[in-house]
């Protein structure tokens, strides 16, 4: 089904569903004080009732969990709004393979959030919406939420998300979410697509009529796959090879696809035994088939020869297969001593990685003990401290202490590679590794000056890595025994001229050293900076952003990346070379419709040189232009 004709066909069922289930009335139990008021709130001077953003609220599972019932309304803003591919939303911390939906990795360093086993297949993690991001809703009315992005050079996004309570106390919803992306370069017709997603996600949340039980429950799954293309073709091996063509790009894979299935299902729920005293239970199962198959009776088999003549499994075809599943369980109890929060669990994890060329599976089995403590001291001044340990040589411990004037930060942790880079059996790649746990020492702080119409943040961030894992220039998983130390300072600012005319901007500087310090590959300067107009027009009917948007990384040798595996590599040969990009946009919003045009690269054709590369033998995008529409419904 083309992509029209599926948006017109989910178009149709919301409005049919919508006709055919009844809302149920907010806050109709007699037993909730604050329902007359909620009420009243909702009727406007003609006696209709008013839905909208600020009535339909969202809240996220640790909310909940650490005794924060916060909930927020829908976001109608327009800033960033132009910024709708995940790789802009992060500010270009990801290096991409210059395409949306593309295998992705953070820029920077960052601290792994599972210290125990993982897959260790995580580039295409940035377009998944994990069960811990999604939302809960508490709706006084339906609520339909519907995107439509249109990028330049047929980049396509489709969002859906719907939920509706069925009464007071129990909401449900979905989300649905489509990624269609035609190849960048050397694309062979309209729907050659290099991405193609499907996403959906379904949840539930319920509380009972005393409020003592919480439930919180979804489901979700992922099929991502990737036509993949191995690169532009360099001109040392083909002459007629040109760099920035885009559509008539010499490529090395033409008959090669990735694909990343995920499901996950996932479980919380509490219940309070005494006031402000509870236990809580999370159930979590989760799978992850990851593949790579190529036809080397093409051309492709040479890209791979390029590397190594390597045929472990069969001279013809490579069909590399993993699967990852793990089920977790955890239980503790919580609660509020004044204006003190603690938290203390136990929580078992038993999991493997298989492949039809595993001699036996790769298991594994884990018991953590954990707890938090966290006390406020009113709505500005905090402290928390928590701590895992994974029985019987991996932890992490976190200290937080956030002020008016200050956010300072430490982490100091001790984790496990992952399965994927201690055992792998591909046709190209093979390996088995004992590696050692990976130690991290993480130092973050935050000055916060604000002003009337200037805000300004230092930033500085430390770290020290020892033991690193990473894939070598040979693309195989290696760990060094040295230590990398990095320093980052940075700051933001944000300021506003004449009340409508802002200016934002972030500089991030870098410096790496120590044994290990050519492991990490981050450019050594990283620029963004935006100026625009932001403000009502036609007495506050339409609202209204439009400026410019540029960015800026120093040179350095990026990482490479090797569809086989799945996974970025060292390079010492290809300089991803500095290259200012400079995009135009306009963002509005009229009631609860937004609209965005942004034109990518405007400053292509005045630079010295052609293009600029995001990745080794990978282009950033051309001069296009993308589009886009946000609706809201509440009824």
């Amino acid at each position: 089904m083309k992509f029209k004709h599926l948006f017109i066909t989910i178009l149709a069922l919301l409005a049919f569903g919508q006709k055919t289930f009844s809302q149920t009335e907010p806050n109709r139990n007699p037993g909730q004080g604050e329902g007359e008021q909620t009420k009243r709130g909702l009727i406007d001077d003609s006696t209709k009732m008013v839905y909208g953003p600020k009535t339909s609220l969202y809240f996220l599972q640790k909310s909940l969990r650490y005794n924060k019932p916060e909930k927020t309304p829908l976001d109608t803003g327009l800033t960033d709004f132009h910024n709708f591919e995940p790789v802009f939303k992060s500010g270009n911390k990801y290096q991409d393979l210059g395409n949306l939906g593309s295998a992705a990795k953070p820029v920077y360093y960052q601290l792994p959030a599972q210290i125990g086993a993982t897959s260790g297949f995580n580039v295409y993690d940035l377009y998944y919406h994990s069960p811990d991001s999604l939302r809960y809703f508490d709706t006084k009315s339906p609520y339909t939420k519907l995107e439509a992005f249109y990028g330049g050079g047929n980049r396509n996004i489709l969002n859906v998300a719907f939920a509706r309570n069925i009464n007071p106390r129990w909401n449900i919803g979905f989300n649905y979410n489509t990624i269609r992306a035609r190849k960048t370069l050397n694309p062979n017709a309209r729907d050659d697509n290099m991405v193609e997603q499907n996403t959906y996600s379904i949840h539930t949340n319920y509380r009972s009529e005393n409020e003592k039980y919480f439930l919180l429950a979804n489901f979700s799954r992922m099929h991502h796959a990737v036509f993949e293309q191995g690169g532009i073709i360099p001109l040392e091996v083909d002459s007629t090879s040109l760099q920035f063509t885009y559509e008539d790009a010499k490529v090395w894979l033409s008959n090669s696809r990735a694909t990343d299935l995920r499901q996950d299902y996932h479980l919380y729920h509490q219940y309070e035994i005494l006031k402000g005293w509870q236990i809580y239970h999370v159930f979590d199962k989760k799978k992850q088939s990851v593949s790579f198959w190529s036809d080397l009776t093409t051309s492709d088999s040479a890209f791979f020869n390029q590397y190594n003549n390597n045929r472990f499994i069969n001279q013809d075809t490579t069909a590399n297969y993993h699967h990852f599943s793990e089920v977790r369980n955890e239980a503790g109890f919580k609660g509020d001593f004044g204006p003190v929060y603690y938290n203390a669990y136990v929580k078992f994890r038993t999991g493997r990685m298989t492949s039809p060329n595993f001699e036996a599976d790769n298991r594994f089995n884990e018991v953590y003990v954990g707890g938090a403590l966290r006390g406020e001291i009113n709505e500005n001044w905090s402290f928390e401290a928590d701590g895992e340990y994974l029985v019987p040589n991996g932890y992490r411990i976190n200290g937080y202490f956030i002020s008016p004037f200050l956010d300072l930060s430490y982490t100091k942790a001790s984790y496990k590679p992952t399965l994927m880079q201690e055992m792998y059996r591909g046709n190209h790649y093979q390996w088995t590794n004992n590696f050692s746990n990976i130690g991290v020492d993480q130092i973050k702080g935050e000055v916060k000056l604000d002003f009337a119409n200037i805000s300004i943040r230092p930033s500085l961030t430390l770290n020290r890595v020892n033991n690193y894992v990473y894939f070598n220039e040979n693309q195989i998983a290696e760990q060094v025994n040295g230590e990398a130390f990095m320093v980052t300072p940075g700051v933001s600012a944000d300021f506003t001229f004449w009340k409508k005319l802002r200016w934002q901007s972030e500089v991030i500087h870098t410096t790496i050293t120590g044994d290990a310090e050519d492991k990490f590959r981050i450019p050594e300067l990283y620029v963004r900076s935006r100026l625009f107009f932001d403000g009502p027009m036609f007495d506050e009917h339409l609202f209204i952003q439009f400026g410019v948007e540029g960015r800026y990384k120093s040179d350095y040798y990026a990482e490479a990346y090797m569809p086989a595996t799945q996974q970025f590599y060292l390079q010492n040969d290809f300089n991803v070379y500095a290259y200012p990009v400079l995009d135009a946009f306009i963002n509005l919003r009229i009631n609860r419709t937004r609209v965005l045009f942004r034109y990518n690269h405007l400053n292509s054709g005045f630079m010295s040189e052609p293009g600029y590369y995001v990745t080794p033998e990978y282009t950033g995008l051309k001069g296009m232009l993308d589009l886009g529409i946000s609706w809201y419904f509440f009824d």
